[in-house]
């Protein structure tokens, strides 16, 4: 069985929108998008590169997905973008047809949860989410996440897209994992109790 891992960004009043470019999500009028960048660091990368290193299939919402399909596959000589090309990229969208434009993509039609903890059964590397919001309320919902990785920045936007809504169940959480950045991200993984 394979496991589910979440890897993202969220600020500490949860806000998980736009952290990568101004222009990644402006749904609802969003105007602090690229948030992130700035707490970028040598150890962020060096945690992540560890993480991506892993072997993991990777699992997008259908917006993410076309957001990285956009902008990863034109960025030659980046080390990630190569990493994203060669890796098999699921993709849950009820609206998506194939064939995908993006290599190695494949499409996970129909209920995002059933599809999901289908896809949790076969054989294969593990799966991670990267962003991927709408997604993850599913899969938090339907209690198909196994670990948490988060990277928490010392930032308060006041508005943005929650990566916890009111609509989830209670669930307690165990810190496996943390490191602090030098600019004072603190990255967390936890697992459910």
């Amino acid at each position: 069985m394979r496991k589910l891992s979440v890897v993202n960004n969220v600020t500490l009043d949860g806000v998980m929108q736009a952290p990568g470019r101004p222009d990644e999500d402006t749904r609802g009028g969003f105007g602090h998008g690229g948030w992130a960048g700035p707490y970028n660091d040598p150890v962020m990368g060096e945690y992540m590169a560890k993480g991506m290193a892993s072997g993991a299939d990777l699992l997008f919402g259908r917006r993410t997905w076309e957001d990285f399909s956009r902008v990863w596959p034109n960025q030659p000589g980046n080390p990630f973008s190569e990493l994203l090309d060669r890796v098999r990229k699921f993709v849950a969208s009820r609206t998506l047809v194939e064939p995908l434009g993006w290599q190695n993509s494949v499409l996970l039609a129909g209920d995002a949860a059933q599809s999901v903890a289908a896809l949790k059964q076969t054989d294969g590397p593990d799966l991670v989410v990267l962003g991927s919001g709408d997604l993850l309320q599913t899969l938090l919902r339907a209690g198909l996440v196994d670990t948490m990785t988060l990277s928490i920045h010392p930032l308060v936007l006041g508005e943005g897209r929650k990566l916890f809504t009111d609509e989830l169940a209670r669930t307690a959480l165990r810190l496996e994992d943390s490191v602090v950045t030098t600019t004072g991200v603190v990255i967390a993984t936890y697992t459910p109790v």
